[in-house]
């Protein structure tokens, strides 16, 4: 296809397709799905060879919410069943990391529910990050607190934060659709927050909430513009309880489009594949390692993932290789970028880069919550093995209608006595 050729050549020279090329990439056969992956996977190549590296997720805060976000299980009222505590100690907090490391994990990813962090929450998190740093030096460590006020950025890059997320979820067009407590605007100038104060910035979507192409397109045509410089691609989790239970528009090719069409906007970002991968792309999840350079390993914030030893397996058996804490993750040009603004592990100052990625599956949302003690509330018991995967399920499109045999509650790791799934 030429449209293919095309998006090849300007992924190389990092330069964005037009929006109609992009669009056209979401709107391609099925029979051309393998050139699709192939040309994307061109592009991820020559920017990231064949590594992948993997991102590991703490909890330090489940629940609690008083944010009204549609897909999320931890939204004000939610009654999810999910796991509620209140923070966890940074000793807790360094250990649920530390397992993640373990597993070969280069970032840990610090969530917390909520708006936005309170002064003092910011403190409690910089101890954490202190913590994490001293018992594993070359980690990665990326915090998700939510919407920043003034200062705490520095204050979290001097407590050796490397990198923020937040992401803008879909397109500004729709973002009221979806969120009514916060705006898109408010998700934009924490992410610029997050850049200013030197910390390397990771921002993206959600996708499967019933968006059009015409969205997804606008939302990643944001985050170029934005430019983070890793951008994590989640597809939605309908959790049996959240307004968007019953969303199960996404096929395991549909999927596979929106990633290269990702790939060839934001040719030279880590592009993390995250949240909701295991039960929409379930069989083809290692055709999508060809697109995304960047995983999460093992269990999200409130739901469970694949096996951390599965993982490990698909991306060996995909020809494929962890990368190491000794390789830098971004092309040298956003490397260099970013360490001249003070940070580490990425870069946001070339005007042709592209966009970011984060927390592809961190949490959209901080912590507004005013609670001051570090007890959490005892978790519940758990009801599935510490080494369950999701639910062997046919290629076909899901039916409507929840689906509690893909979608397992997390009850193991972070806030529970149970090991994690790493």
């Amino acid at each position: 296809m030429e449209l293919l050729n095309t998006l090849v050549d300007k992924g190389l020279r990092r330069e964005p397709p037009t929006r109609e090329e992009a669009l056209a990439v979401l709107a391609t056969a099925d029979d051309d799905l393998l050139d699709v992956v192939a040309a994307a996977g061109k592009v991820r190549r020559a920017w990231f060879g064949r590594r992948v590296k993997l991102n590991y997720l703490v909890n330090l805060k489940s629940g609690l919410c008083p944010e009204d976000c549609s897909y999320c299980s931890q939204r004000l009222g939610s009654q999810t069943g999910i796991l509620k505590y209140t923070w966890l100690k940074p000793e807790e907090a360094a250990a649920a990391a530390g397992a993640g490391v373990a597993g070969g994990a280069k970032r840990v990813c610090l969530v917390a529910s909520g708006r936005g962090p309170t002064d003092r929450d910011v403190e409690r998190v910089s101890r954490t990050i202190q913590a994490i740093k001293e018992q594993h030096e070359d980690v990665e460590v990326c915090a998700c607190l939510g919407l920043l006020s003034d200062g705490q950025a520095t204050r979290l890059r001097d407590a050796g934060a490397d990198a923020y997320n937040h992401n803008l979820n879909t397109s500004e067009a729709t973002y009221g659709d979806i969120t009514t407590t916060h705006t898109y605007a408010d998700r934009v100038t924490t992410v610029r927050q997050a850049q200013a104060a030197g910390m390397s910035a990771c921002s993206g979507l959600i996708a499967g909430m019933g968006e059009t192409d015409e969205d997804l397109v606008d939302v990643v045509f944001s985050l170029r513009e934005l430019d983070p410089d890793s951008v994590p691609v989640n597809f939605l989790i309908p959790i049996e309880g959240t307004p968007l239970a019953e969303k199960w528009h996404l096929t395991p090719q549909r999927c596979l489009r929106i990633l290269a069409m990702v790939r060839f906007v934001c040719p030279d970002v880590e592009v993390r594949l995250a949240g909701g991968r295991e039960i929409h792309l379930r069989s083809l999840q290692p055709l999508a390692l060809h697109l995304a350079n960047s995983i999460f390993l093992g269990d999200y914030l409130t739901t469970e993932g694949q096996a951390g030893k599965d993982d490990l397996a698909m991306i060996a058996d995909a020809g494929f290789e962890v990368e190491g804490t000794d390789t830098t993750t971004l092309p040298a040009h956003r490397a260099d970028a970013l360490a001249a603004a003070g940070a580490g592990c990425g870069a946001h100052g070339e005007a042709a880069g592209g966009c970011g990625s984060a927390g592809g599956g961190c949490a959209p949302c901080g912590d507004a919550a005013t609670s001051e003690t570090s007890d959490r509330v005892p978790a519940t018991p758990a009801t599935v093995p510490a080494e369950a995967a999701p639910a062997a399920v046919p290629a076909a499109a899901p039916a409507a209608g929840a689906r509690t045999d893909l979608v397992a509650v997390r009850r193991r790791g972070a806030g529970t006595d149970l090991p994690p799934n790493a």
